[in-house]
């Protein structure tokens, strides 16, 4: 059957392709329908790509009660700190920050990163709450832990529910203590992940479209498209495939699903570690599949949004080969 000719059926979601304005993302949206009241999200920092070994127990799969190898990607989670509570109210122009509330202890590594206020000035707790339609945590990471960097990244993560007042209750008992993946996501459950692609820099319209390399008779460039469009309308379409930014990208990946949660590096770290990351020192874990990205940037988790039932696997072998 002949392809149907459909040229506006394209997702137009990532032109123009721009770098990423930071080396980790921003998630604008969350996944909130859960009952229980949880961060709803995690970061960590990619490792490298292993395989393992695990026993298919899915009733639909043709390999049901067989041992399947499949590729897996680790991510190393050192605990998040919480460096405030962040105060939200719904206006014409979406969310507006209205107050916010600074952990009492703050690491010193935080002073790379931002100037840290020295007072906190008193604050109407029960006026704020009642302007309040939605409470987001801070948090910032610690790669001083795993010895791979001095300055942490800051970001927020959103909480379940719609009361502002038990969001309030809940970020409060988190103030001052770190937070593990732990406690947020468990093995076999589904996650997005979000982070900002390899930077390929500047490349031309063969590499970046796949444009096909023009006949040796044709005019002028080889490696160019045939040509930039019609006569009218008297402009260039963005739908044209022409040279420029090529990675480091923003961008989304769904339904990636946790392997293991694991606090014991001796059971992933080969003998002489990673290429280009070394040996992993702290929690982490093993994605099923590939991971955007390159080696030791911050991958972002959150809950996924088309959601999956948990579903554990038995993991009988992870390769501790060297991968040099």
């Amino acid at each position: 059957m002949a392809r149907a000719h459909s040229p506006r059926s394209g997702s137009l979601q990532y032109w123009h392709r721009v770098r990423a304005k930071r080396i980790y993302p921003r998630i604008r949206s969350w996944f909130k329908d859960i009952k229980e009241l949880k961060i709803l999200g995690f970061a960590g920092y990619k490792v490298g790509m292993t395989h393992i070994i695990y026993k298919n127990t899915n009733p639909n799969s043709p390999l049901k009660n067989e041992l399947v190898s499949i590729p897996a990607t680790v991510l190393e989670c050192p605990p998040l700190k919480t460096y405030s509570i962040r105060f939200y109210k719904n206006t014409d122009n979406g969310l507006q920050l209205i107050s916010e509330i600074l952990s009492t202890k703050l690491d010193k590594e935080l002073s790379r990163k931002i100037n840290i206020p020295k007072k906190q000035k008193e604050k109407n707790l029960d006026e704020i709450l009642s302007k309040t339609t939605e409470v987001r945590i801070c948090f910032y990471t610690q790669p001083k832990l795993i010895k791979l960097k001095k300055n942490p990244e800051i970001f927020e993560i959103s909480l379940s529910g719609n009361n502002p007042r038990s969001q309030y209750e809940f970020a409060k008992a988190l103030l001052d203590r770190e937070i593990r993946i732990q406690e947020i996501f468990r093995p076999g459950q589904f996650v997005d992940i979000h982070a900002v692609t390899k930077g390929k820099g500047l490349q031309g319209a063969v590499k970046r479209f796949g444009v096909t390399l023009k006949s040796h008779k044709s005019e002028k460039k080889r490696r160019s498209a045939g040509n930039l469009g019609a006569w009218t309308p008297k402009k260039v379409s963005f739908r044209v495939p022409q040279k420029g930014q090529m990675g480091f990208h923003n961008r989304t990946d769904y339904n990636k699903q946790i392997l293991e949660i694991n606090s014991n590096p001796e059971k992933i770290n080969p003998k002489d570690g990673f290429p280009h990351y070394g040996l992993v020192k702290s929690d982490y874990i093993l994605i099923k599949g590939s991971v955007l990205g390159p080696q030791k940037r911050l991958i972002r988790l959150s809950e996924a949004f088309r959601n999956h039932k948990i579903m554990p696997m038995e993991i009988n072998y992870i390769s501790l080969e060297s991968k040099q």
